[in-house]
């Protein structure tokens, strides 16, 4: 069923990419109370010119749950989406789940590297002196891009999360959720693994080149035992460029700013953040 025009969304996981979302999504959804699409939908960064139609159309199935929401970490990143977000579910709660940007930027390049969508020239994408504005870096600005979200909402309507909470306090993360969207009883127990690991082995990007115009044939088949066997047969982990203790101090320092803001707004999310004692090295310097 389409979703009424009179019913806005309660609640959107707004970003930010590489920070668990996807673990935080499927945590939520085994939950009765809570559906959310499954894919991202991009509606108010990406998408919006579908039409709110479109949008409505990607809910079905809701009608059972007590409380509506979506995920689509570009939210936080495409500049247009935060006014489109407030015409559309001026009161919706909004949540940001952040990672140690450092790590989040390297896991971003990571995920392309092992899509063979960047080279290992890692300092081509990570070096603030050249890369500032590029997707790797930007991305984790989380205070920049917030800015845009405090004009417009009221700061009790937003949640900030730390992804480095998850391996300490799942279900305490979950609990700060369950309160901030005012949902009451209980939610059903964190999912356990992770969804998205960048260390499970992954079939050679050469042959995943060569079976590229077979895959729609591949696909139907994939979890078989026969294709998963073969699978197994042949895949590896990949080897990733490291990040270097200099690189990773320069990315601190191209982040200190946004980070003293975001340890003003939240001082508990900085708190657990393995770029903290650069940060403090670089206010010092």
């Amino acid at each position: 069923m389409t979703l009424p025009a009179d019913r806005p969304v309660d609640f959107l996981i707004i970003g930010a990419a590489k920070c668990a979302t996807t673990w935080l999504q499927h945590s939520l959804t085994q939950t009765p109370a809570i559906y959310m699409p499954g894919p991202e939908l991009h509606f108010f960064s990406r998408e919006y010119g579908k039409g709110l139609a479109w949008y409505r159309d990607q809910f079905d199935g809701y009608e059972q749950a007590a409380l509506i929401g979506e995920k689509s970490n570009s939210y936080l990143t495409v500049p247009e989406a935060a006014q489109r977000i407030r015409d559309f579910a001026p009161n919706a709660r909004l949540i940001l789940q952040m990672r140690d940007p450092v790590q989040r930027a390297y896991s971003d390049y990571c995920m392309l590297f092992r899509r063979g969508e960047v080279t290992d020239r890692i300092e081509d994408y990570l070096n603030p002196a050249h890369a500032a504005d590029q997707r790797f870096l930007s991305d984790g600005r989380y205070a920049h891009h917030l800015a845009r979200f405090y004009d417009l909402f009221p700061a009790e309507q937003i949640l900030l999360l730390a992804y480095e909470d998850i391996r300490r306090n799942p279900t305490g993360n979950l609990e700060k959720v369950r309160e901030h969207l005012s949902l009451s009883g209980k939610l059903e127990a964190p999912v356990k693994k992770k969804v998205k690991d960048k260390n499970a082995a992954m079939v050679p990007l050469p042959l995943r080149k060569i079976l590229g115009p077979v895959r729609s044939v591949i696909d139907p088949v994939r979890h078989t035992w026969p294709v998963r066997s073969l699978r197994n047969a042949v895949a590896r982990q990949v080897q990733y460029p490291p990040l270097s203790e200099d690189l990773s101090r320069r990315l601190a320092e191209f982040y200190c700013e946004d980070m003293t803001k975001i340890a003003e707004i939240e001082p508990g999310i900085t708190e657990a953040w393995g770029s903290a004692k650069p940060l403090e090295m670089a206010r010092i310097n």
